[in-house]
């Protein structure tokens, strides 16, 4: 009796959290077990960059198809079929660094398949969650990237040493499938009377089509109600999502990728001599992400500051605070250091996203996949520039100074970060906006 009192919404809410936490373990694990793979073949890091880049190319690709597939068939099946897209490709490749065109192949079928998730998943919350749960619930869902980063963080790298590279692959598979499996079990389509809140907000089944046999496209007042292009693509409220969603990623996707280099070949440090302490950074994340949800949320509703002030708060404080971190992380070169640093970077960055990462269904929540579609198209670009970027960055320094042991060769690697979160900072301050603007 209990578990039928349990509120459906609850269960969705908590199945899209191990979502995020699932891709992320399989995000983190590629990077862990490619760099072994890739140093014990001798792959220098310019390259290395280029097959860690090659994901978020599909990935960029997939967004804006995400959302309007979300939007169209229903974000519940557009994500179930894109965990089995993307498991099975992990299990069915050969972690080889020498077998460069099935690598790139793989990571951008994966690239592709995971960009259908976090459109899908903005379409299927706007589809459950009431307006007065939207920043907890998108935040807990978003702060399962960062405990599947540091659950693979800590698991991952043992796994690699006893049992090799491909095992993670096939570990990340079976996780993938798993996930399937109870999302295939449990999700449904909310009935109206689970969300009246949302509805009358603007969300529910009368504005995001969950039947497959209702019609796909939106009715108002007798007309087709068309997605607005051009008011979107010309928003400043939307470009100030925008912006902040390009350094948010790139901060991140460097660090996601890049750390294990830095605490190996910066530092000097072993991964799995490190022991629990190289989740840190992910956790804090996971931590700080709800406490911004929390935050916000009690702010909002306890009409202590508006919408628009919440957001922009939160935003300003995280993004701020984290450039600060970053621009310091060269100049420690103590394990302890270097884990404290990233950990507040990472962290306040995730308390960040309780201003910009929740705006999408502040501003247009009629069209919440749509928006994150667009605003993690450049989220995504910024991961293909930055970790790119950062292994050509690293090839030079490793010329210039013979090794990467020298504060200096990771100096930009961190800096360039840094710079972004204060300017991004600063374009929010000035063009968001927490009032609805897109009917």
């Amino acid at each position: 009796m209990n578990l039928m009192k349990f509120p459906k919404r609850y269960l969705i809410v908590i199945l899209t959290f191990v979502s995020t936490c699932v891709c992320y373990i399989e995000r983190v694990g590629f990077s862990i077990a490619y760099t072994v793979a890739a140093d014990a073949a001798g792959i220098n890091q310019s390259n290395k960059g280029t097959i860690l880049s090659t994901f978020y190319y599909g990935y960029a690709l997939s967004q804006v198809p995400g959302g309007w597939a979300a939007q169209r068939i229903g974000g519940r099946k557009v994500l179930l079929l894109s965990f089995v897209l993307w498991s099975s490709t992990c299990f069915l490749v050969p972690l080889d660094p020498d077998r460069v065109t099935i690598l790139v192949v793989a990571r951008l079928l994966v690239g592709v398949a995971q960009g259908f998730i976090f459109p899908s998943i903005h379409t299927v919350l706007a589809q459950w969650v009431p307006p007065h749960e939207r920043s907890r619930s998108v935040s807990l869902t978003t702060s399962g990237m960062y405990l599947g980063a540091a659950m693979g963080m800590l698991v991952l790298p043992s796994l690699v040493k006893f049992k090799g590279p491909q095992s993670v692959f096939l570990a990340e598979a079976a996780l993938g499938v798993l996930w399937s499996l109870l999302w295939f079990e449990y999700a449904t389509d909310p009935p109206r009377s689970e969300h009246p809140k949302a509805a009358a907000a603007g969300f529910g089944e009368s504005l995001l089509p969950t039947d497959a046999s209702q019609k796909t496209k939106l009715e108002k007042g007798g007309k087709t109600a068309k997605i607005p292009w051009k008011r979107i693509l010309f928003s400043k409220p939307v470009w100030a999502i925008v912006v902040n969603n390009f350094t948010f990623h790139y901060a991140l996707y460097v660090l996601m990728n890049w750390l294990p280099t830095y605490f190996e070949q910066g530092l000097q440090l072993s991964l799995q001599e490190m022991g629990s302490s190289k989740m840190m950074p992910y956790l804090n994340m996971f931590v700080f992400s709800n406490i911004g949800g929390v935050v916000a949320d009690d702010l909002i509703t306890k009409r202590k500051m508006s919408v628009t002030k919440t957001r922009k708060l939160l935003n300003t404080v995280g993004f701020i605070v984290a450039s600060l971190a970053l621009m310091a992380l060269p100049i420690f070169r103590t394990s302890g250091g270097a884990i404290l640093c990233s950990s507040v970077a990472l962290g306040f960055l995730a308390l960040g996203r309780a201003g910009f990462a929740v705006n999408h269904m502040d501003i247009a929540p009629r069209y919440a996949g749509i928006m994150v579609g667009v605003s993690n198209t450049s989220g995504t670009l910024s991961g293909i520039i930055g970790v790119d970027m950062t292994g050509r960055l690293l090839e030079a320094a490793k010329i210039e100074y013979s090794d990467l042991l020298s504060p200096e060769s990771w100096r930009a690697v961190f800096f360039i970060p840094g710079l972004l979160c204060i300017l991004s900072s600063f374009v929010f301050l000035l063009f968001s906006t927490g009032e609805r603007i897109f009917d």
